[in-house]
């Protein structure tokens, strides 16, 4: 079993919640309710009763819940991209460091022993239904600024690398990465809810389907014979 720490940028929090007790339920407990009941729902006060606290004692770690959310799925971010490259150190094909990356990231909600305090499962779910309450807000600009998406921008990076040792030339590499990210999300959600957008589907739990579509997509773009002309 691998011990895993999770660093994520300090301007997220007031104070770390996985150094204490009380931050680790904070954690826990909050993964399950914004789960259970939506982000929108989801409130300081419901969860200072889950964990038989007081509101004033999620304060002290987390100024909003808007912060807490982007902590949450920060943490996941960080989770996928310690998973992509623990599981392709020793790997030189490019052709399958890109599947095992495409694989992470439909199949991270594995939960991991290591990290009881956190359900991987619970909180996969809350990234492909909330994830994207956390940057698409009024206030993207600063916030990127103070640093609250690095883990995704690292994530991003990461699969672009990842991305151009198969194709150097490829000049889009950034764009498919975040694509593929958002693909794996949006499908897995449309195969659970709206079925109709998407040409994929979730059979007993297998996320096959998702990684078939990842696969084709990135191949197809990586591959590619179409040439840029640039301005």
């Amino acid at each position: 079993m691998i011990a895993i720490q999770i660093h994520l940028n300090p301007n997220l929090y007031i104070r770390d919640p996985q150094g204490t007790n009380l931050g680790k339920k904070i954690i826990e407990h909050s993964i399950l309710l914004i789960d259970e009941l939506g982000f929108e729902k989801f409130t300081f006060k419901k969860l200072a009763t889950q964990i038989e606290s007081t509101e004033a004692s999620i304060y002290r770690y987390f100024k909003n819940k808007h912060k807490l959310l982007i902590y949450l799925v920060g943490w996941y971010w960080e989770w996928m991209k310690f998973q992509i490259d623990y599981n392709t150190m020793n790997i030189t094909d490019a052709d399958q460091k890109i599947k095992i990356a495409l694989s992470v990231l439909v199949e991270s909600s594995r939960k991991n022993p290591a990290i009881g305090y956190v359900d991987e499962n619970r909180l996969h779910q809350i990234v492909v239904a909330e994830s994207s309450k956390a940057y698409h807000t009024k206030s993207v600009e600063e916030e990127n600024q103070e640093g609250y998406f690095a883990s995704y921008k690292s994530l991003c990076k990461c699969i672009s690398s990842i991305l151009l040792e198969k194709n150097e030339q490829y000049p889009y590499a950034h764009a498919l990465a975040s694509s593929l990210i958002e693909m794996a999300n949006n499908n897995i959600y449309f195969a659970h809810h709206i079925p109709s957008l998407t040409d994929v589907s979730i059979n007993q739990g297998s996320l096959e389907d998702i990684k078939v579509l990842l696969e084709h997509f990135a191949f197809s773009a990586i591959n590619g014979t179409h040439q840029v002309t640039a301005k």
